[in-house]
């Protein structure tokens, strides 16, 4: 459902329910009509000024729209060019990294080759 429908649909309501009001009291025909004029004059008062904030509502959505087919294509291009910033600026890193995880697992390898193993370490006992 529409904010506008909405509220035209409370509008009608409240319009519909004052001209009930009105028309079922005991006044005479001069004052019912005068009463009517009023709620009636201050009804359309009031359905301008929600059109009025409907229209700048609307307007406030275009620009928010159109600032943001501006502004996320931008935002996204600058996220990307700072992560590629950040991976080439830490590419040295891994590779030094990489180099440091492989000299630990050939050392290991190295240790364990020189360990004696457990068939080794039974038969000296």
């Amino acid at each position: 459902m529409k904010v506008s429908q909405l509220l035209i649909g409370v509008a009608l309501g409240a319009l519909t329910g004052a001209t009930t009001v009105l028309l079922s009291t005991p006044k005479s025909g001069t004052e019912v009509r005068e009463n009517i004029k009023t709620v009636s004059a201050d009804y359309k008062e009031k359905l301008s000024d929600i059109n009025d904030q409907l229209r700048k509502v609307k307007v406030s959505i275009q620009s928010l729209k159109a600032e943001s087919q501006v502004m996320i294509p931008r935002t996204v291009k600058d996220v990307k060019e700072s992560v590629e910033k950040w991976q080439n600026g830490t590419l040295p890193l891994q590779q030094q990294l990489q180099n440091e995880i492989s000299s630990i697992q050939s050392a290991i390898e190295q240790l364990e080759q020189a360990l004696p193993k457990k068939n080794e370490v039974a038969e000296t006992r």
